[in-house]
């Protein structure tokens, strides 16, 4: 509970440090990085004993994501592409249909099901963006064939 109160104390913070930056139009690169730092944006992904990191993004579904974590999930294999999980409770969205779905994305689909994309491909469904994982390699063994236990936590 005090984790929750310090982490919504710091987006909101963060929301009006950077809405009065934003003002101005200015935002150097080390104040972005500075907030990403600030509002724990890097992500461990274990999957038996692989471990990935993920950066998530600075958006309302990322944030409420994060306030689920730590989380450990069964995901269910889907087109040999992808693992999914419904999640304990909707978070809000805002989707689209990507350009590509690349290997190690993070996604939403619809408000509860969470998606880690283990192979790229072209799509015309919409997604809400969550995050990415940083470095892909081993991750389609890590998943493998079959369901698959994973636990997401901030780093």
């Amino acid at each position: 509970m005090e984790r929750l109160f310090l982490l919504s104390f710091v987006q909101l913070f963060i929301g009006f440090f950077v809405s009065g930056i934003a003002e101005n139009q200015i935002l150097p690169k080390t104040m972005t990085e500075s907030i990403s730092s600030i509002s724990g944006n890097k992500l461990r992904i274990s999957v038996g004993e692989e471990t990935f990191t993920a950066t998530l993004l600075n958006n309302p579904t990322a944030t409420a994501f994060k306030a689920l974590l730590p989380l450990t999930i069964n995901m269910n294999e889907l087109n040999r592409n992808e693992k999914y999980a419904n999640l304990p409770k909707s978070l809000p969205i805002n989707a689209s249909v990507p350009p590509s779905i690349q290997s190690g994305d993070l996604m939403m689909y619809g408000s509860r099901t969470l998606v880690l994309f283990y192979t790229g491909f072209s799509t015309s469904y919409s997604y809400t963006k969550i995050g990415k994982i940083d470095d892909v390699t081993g991750l389609a063994a890590a998943l493998g064939n079959g369901d698959v236990k994973v636990t997401y936590e901030l780093r």
